[in-house]
């Protein structure tokens, strides 16, 4: 389906009557698209008519009904575009379907290029399930491209116009002649003009996957025979260029999805999605595989409520423990883990610290409290080292956080996150995760807390935010 145009009332009898209101919504090589309002139903639907140079041709208007028909059997199917009616008008046959509204997933891509990872993993799922559905009813699509994935009004995907390509003549380079833009999503099998087959439209998906996520398709080139013909010769290209945040990781699934075998390629639609959404949490090793948790650091070394605070507090609470010996020990624990603080934070770079006195409150087994000065040792961010990249900044600061050196992870996560501000996921998420869970290891909640949120926010499907999260919120 073409490109959603901006909707043109129309006078024109090629509409049976009950279609009221026709406006041109679209025009593409097979012929135009149109909204209009079933007057018996009262709803609002798109209806699809056959280009004239493929209407003259009595075999090509049979084949085009008869695939339609074909194509309404999955209607109800989840994620597929429904066909509410399949016709002949003025000798052009038309196919009444139900009318989405949010545009296709095409004109997302001519507008913005690449999309967010989870996004487009969402989107796949869905389109996966509906080419998934169509292949178990023996229906072949065809011509999966992003034209032909349709958003409803909740930015839902659902795959419309199958198999109308064939009906036309046009699956293969070996017949009627190739349409732009569509010889970027042909398998080689219909590059060398076999027929369609779902190994077939699971390698246009993961073609329009590849698109999607790079903003550019695998094979891109100005003449679509030198496209359609790397198809069949070329090498599956990486990813995760210089031009690209996305994880190396992915290639061994795009060489699957888009082997020149068909029996290569995955044996499903869903299989292939799973393994796309596998390979990020692998490339996900930065937030994966940290060390256990190692204890909230004692009262002394966590992040300091405002005084005031701390007096209502103490004020409504009355300790049990014994009187002064443990205190006193609990002071001295605190003064020398306050002093190893300090020199771990201070040594190495030279880099500028800050010291901070604040109140806390202490209470006696008596319930009178008494207020102590703490000092709080700050860390700025120091500045990037040149060339060295906010990947790589996460990637040093995991190391540091696996050996367990979480205040020399501090500083690196800390730039590594201000330099992925707004790249989004998976990169952004990961190093805001790992600045969160270290600020969590260090006793510095409340600091937490925006950082873990961020990394919820970018990867809503993980668990390790969410948990990190529950845990710096209740921290005391």
């Amino acid at each position: 389906m073409a490109r959603l145009w901006e909707a043109v009332a129309v006078d024109t009898d090629i509409l049976p009557p009950r279609y009221r209101g026709p406006q041109l919504i679209g025009r593409g090589g097979m012929g135009e698209i149109y909204r209009a309002t079933d007057s018996t139903l009262g709803r609002a639907v798109a209806i699809k008519i056959l280009a004239d140079q493929y209407a003259e041709d009595e075999s090509v208007r049979a084949r085009f009904t008869r695939e339609a028909l074909a194509a309404a059997r999955l209607s109800g199917e989840p994620n597929i575009v429904t066909i509410y009616d399949v016709g002949e008008h003025n000798q052009r046959p038309y196919i009444v379907m139900a009318y989405l509204g949010g545009g296709s997933l095409d004109d997302g891509l001519q507008r913005e290029g690449a999309q967010p990872v989870e996004r487009v993993l969402g989107w796949l799922e869905q389109a996966a399930r509906g080419l998934d559905a169509a292949h178990e009813e023996g229906v072949v699509h065809r011509d999966v491209k992003p034209g032909n994935l349709m958003l409803d009004s909740e930015g839902n995907v659902h795959v419309a116009d199958f198999g109308i390509a064939s009906a036309a003549g046009m699956d293969s380079l070996t017949m009627t002649g190739t349409v732009l833009g569509t010889t970027g999503y042909l398998s080689p099998e219909q590059a060398q003009g076999d027929h369609a087959t779902p190994a077939s439209d699971r390698y246009a998906l993961a073609v329009v996957a590849f698109e999607l996520l790079t903003g550019r398709r695998p094979f891109q080139a100005d003449s679509p025979t030198a496209e359609a013909s790397a198809h069949v010769h070329a090498a599956i290209p990486s990813v995760c260029d210089r031009q690209s945040a996305l994880p190396c990781e992915l290639d061994p699934v795009f060489r699957k999805a888009m082997a020149k075998d068909p029996a290569e390629r995955y044996a499903s639609s869903a299989e292939f999605v799973a393994a796309l959404r596998a390979a990020m949490s692998d490339a996900a090793g930065s937030t994966r595989e940290l060390p256990a948790a190692a204890p909230m650091p004692s009262a002394p070394t966590r992040p300091v409520a405002r005084p005031e605070e701390v007096v209502r507090r103490s004020a409504s609470r009355r300790s049990t423990r014994g009187p002064w010996a443990p205190l006193v020990a609990l002071l001295v624990l605190g003064v020398a883990a306050g002093a190893l603080a300090a020199y771990f934070l201070t040594r190495g770079n030279g880099s500028s610290r800050s010291v901070t006195t604040v109140l806390r409150t202490v209470t006696k087994a008596s319930g009178q409290t008494t207020t102590v000065q703490q000092p709080v040792t700050t860390t700025p961010a120091a500045p990037s080292a040149s060339g060295t990249s906010g990947q790589a900044l996460n990637d040093q600061g995991y190391a540091k956080m696996r050996a367990g050196d979480f205040t020399g992870a501090l500083p690196l996560l800390q730039q590594a996150v201000e330099q992925l501000q707004g790249v989004g996921y998976p990169y952004e998420a990961w190093a805001n995760y790992n600045l969160g869970y270290t600020l969590l290891q260090l006793g510095r909640c409340g600091e937490a807390i925006p950082s873990l949120q961020r990394a919820q926010q970018l990867e809503p499907k993980r668990k390790e935010p969410r948990q990190a999260l529950k845990r710096a919120e209740k921290c005391p």
